[in-house]
């Protein structure tokens, strides 16, 4: 009889030791995925938070301060107060006849699809990727200061027209603003448009659904630059460059290159 007890207690005590059983190691792996998820799911939710804040407190604080210098002043950035040629840096035209003389538009009923293009108004050296424009005129912080209107805070004072951010393999970007004129049918869109440098290729998506409700690189009020909208009712396209593009080279990112930016052009209202 105690040989038996002693028996049936070694059963016991061999039961009591054994490991997890298949259903608990279920659990335990679908814990961990849930987990692995929730942080991914968690990064995907922060970047575009931090996409949000960019439109909302750099792009649109951007171009509310270029409509209040229209506001202010009755005409865009840069053109001249008494002799307006609606134009951004129009001023650099200088009168009606002078302009003509000089190549520029006659603004006065002519065709201004062959109008010469005044400088880019900026606050410093151009962004990168910005296309050619012969000189800038870096004059942009002093024309907001001059008639009050107050600008994004952007990365710091004296640097309002910088933004950085973190693109999805954690490297800083920084974006840039400047604005111009650009003739009618223009593959950048016509008219006075805010240049955007900087962007990574997943915030220029989100920017464009944002403000056109569809990710379209050549149609809308945000599209891509150089990117021509000559074809009558041809369908959008979508925008060319992607996150596996490194600054360097296309489909060969590594997870620590900083992915390759492109320039939006965002046509403004006045």
């Amino acid at each position: 009889m105690n040989r038996g007890k002693r028996h049936t207690q070694g059963v016991s005590g061999r039961k009591g030791q054994s490991g997890f059983t298949l259903i608990e190691l279920t659990l335990v792996l679908a814990v961990i995925g849930l987990i692995i998820g929730a942080m991914a799911i968690g990064k995907d939710v922060q970047r575009n938070a931090e996409f949000t804040k960019v439109k909302n407190k750099f792009v649109d604080q951007w171009e509310q301060a270029y409509n209040q210098y229209y506001q202010r002043t009755g005409v865009v950035v840069g053109d001249s107060q008494t002799a307006p040629r609606i134009m951004v840096n129009g001023v650099a035209f200088g009168d009606i006849a002078a302009s003509v003389a000089a190549g520029g538009p006659a603004l006065s009923g002519g065709d201004m699809t062959a109008a010469a293009l005044p400088p880019r108004v900026c606050d410093k050296a151009v962004g990168a990727g910005m296309a050619a424009r012969g000189t800038e005129v870096r004059t942009l912080r002093t024309q907001m200061t001059q008639v009050g209107v107050r600008m994004p805070p952007g990365r710091a004072e004296g640097f309002e027209d910088r933004y950085v951010y973190l693109d999805s393999n954690g490297n800083p970007q920084e974006l840039q603003v400047c604005f111009q004129w650009n003739q009618p049918s223009s593959a950048d869109g016509s008219g006075n448009v805010m240049i955007l440098s900087g962007l990574t290729p997943e915030l220029a998506r989100m920017l464009d659904q944002m403000v056109d409700g569809k990710p379209d690189s050549r149609e809308g009020r945000f599209r891509q630059q150089g990117v021509d909208n000559a074809t009558a009712n041809a369908p959008g396209i979508q925008w060319n460059r992607t996150n596996n593009d490194s600054m360097t080279a296309l489909d060969t990112r590594l997870d620590e290159d900083q992915v390759t930016t492109v320039v939006a052009i965002y046509k403004m209202n006045q």
